[in-house]
């Protein structure tokens, strides 16, 4: 069974891998620094060779754990996403969920606490969270549940440049290179590179990837 860790901790690595080995029928197939990294190392494996659940780390620097998930939800979304942190934040327990993540424990949890964490996302359906966790989304759910909790902006505004949207949003509608030349009055060429920067910032492959992205998260407006 293929899981991964992204955290850009070695330490972190070094002790969830200690966690790991006591099951034999779990393997560490991707181990990623950064949310760019872990993007960098999916991109390209056969669907045979991804991995089933990952840890992510949520504060990393550049591309952070709850963006991460966004971005890779939109391009997997079979891979279920686990935060594993040593953080409790209100704010960042409801973004991890809102992104996609169906899980959330703490990083000094067992390494029996996470072989059960994996066994309930697989094969019951479920959403483990440590108890510390738990607790403190029952209290905000309570706290919260007359309120509308709104997903934050999108993280395209900082990955893409205003050119690269504008190019965006004629892939969307369905124009190729040659006539969003025409259109934003720039060369064939540099419409080209454009495109290959966007797909490197978001780590996709084809336009049918990057289409469905923009769709899922309401990046296309207008």
């Amino acid at each position: 069974m293929k899981i991964a860790l992204v955290d850009d901790n070695p330490i972190n690595h070094r002790s969830f891998l200690q966690k790991v080995i006591p099951f034999p029928d779990l393997q560490l197939s991707v181990s990623a620094f950064s949310g760019h990294e872990f993007l960098e190392k999916l991109k390209g494996l056969p669907l045979h060779q991804l991995p089933l659940v990952v840890f992510m780390d949520i504060e990393m620097p550049g591309l952070n754990g709850i963006d991460t998930i966004k971005l890779a939800k939109s391009i997997y979304p079979s891979i279920f996403f686990v935060v594993l942190t040593v953080f409790e934040d209100d704010d960042t327990i409801f973004e991890a969920i809102q992104a996609g993540a169906c899980g959330y424990l703490l990083k000094h949890e067992s390494h029996l606490s996470i072989r059960e964490a994996i066994t309930e996302i697989l094969e019951y359906g479920g959403a483990p969270m440590s108890p510390a966790i738990a607790r403190k989304t029952l209290k905000l759910l309570g706290q919260r549940k007359n309120e509308d909790t709104q997903i934050n902006p999108s993280i395209i505004d900082t990955l893409i440049s205003e050119r690269e949207k504008e190019v965006l949003l004629h892939l969307v509608n369905g124009y190729d290179a040659k006539r969003i030349a025409e259109i934003t009055e720039i060369s064939t060429l540099t419409v080209r590179k454009h495109i290959a920067n966007i797909y490197t910032k978001l780590h996709v492959n084809s336009k049918a990837q990057i289409i469905s992205m923009a769709h899922k998260n309401n990046w296309i407006k207008g």
